[in-house]
């Protein structure tokens, strides 16, 4: 079994920058009469208080079940590597600077109108606690090592884990 390291307070923020940050797309999950319901997001941000940015158009489904339920669940992962799952409160914001200053190109392919786009809108994420799991020596090596155990029918694990929060 790999090492078990809880994060409190900077260190779990320092942690989920660095997973958050590297993964980008998460799974976006939401509740809707207590079904979770879930979406591909990319974060724009994550500020030093471990708090997490997104854009959303105001219309979408994730702002409506905010609206009603602001309980929400994100999930990053990077295959036999990284990952990371935060539980925490959104918000919506439709504040103008902010979402100039998260814009960038990419935006565009899902809000065509571009950062004027009046149906443009900012979720922040605060989040309460989480779990993270990493490897210590990188993908590659995490790969071979699970080879080796497949083969010899040892365990190798090369992780890391451990809750956070915040």
């Amino acid at each position: 079994m790999g090492d078990h390291k809880d994060l409190t307070d900077e260190f779990a923020v320092d942690k989920i920058k660095d997973l958050a940050e590297h993964i980008k797309t998460c799974m976006f999950c939401t509740y809707k009469e207590y079904k979770i319901q879930s979406r591909p997001m990319s974060v724009q941000k994550i500020d030093d208080l471990g708090q997490l940015w997104f854009l959303s158009d105001r219309n979408s489904g994730q702002n409506a079940e905010i609206t009603q339920n602001p309980m929400v669940e994100i999930f990053f992962a990077e295959p036999h590597d990284k990952f990371l799952t935060l539980h925490g409160t959104a918000t919506i914001s439709y504040d103008r600077k902010t979402i100039e200053e998260l814009y960038n190109p990419a935006v565009k392919i899902w809000m065509p109108g571009g950062v004027d786009d009046p149906n443009l809108s900012v979720i922040k994420v605060v989040p309460e606690d989480g779990y993270y799991w990493n490897n210590k020596n990188g993908k590659m090596v995490a790969i071979a090592k699970m080879t080796a155990a497949l083969i010899t029918g040892k365990t190798m694990d090369d992780g890391i884990e451990g809750s956070l929060k915040l």
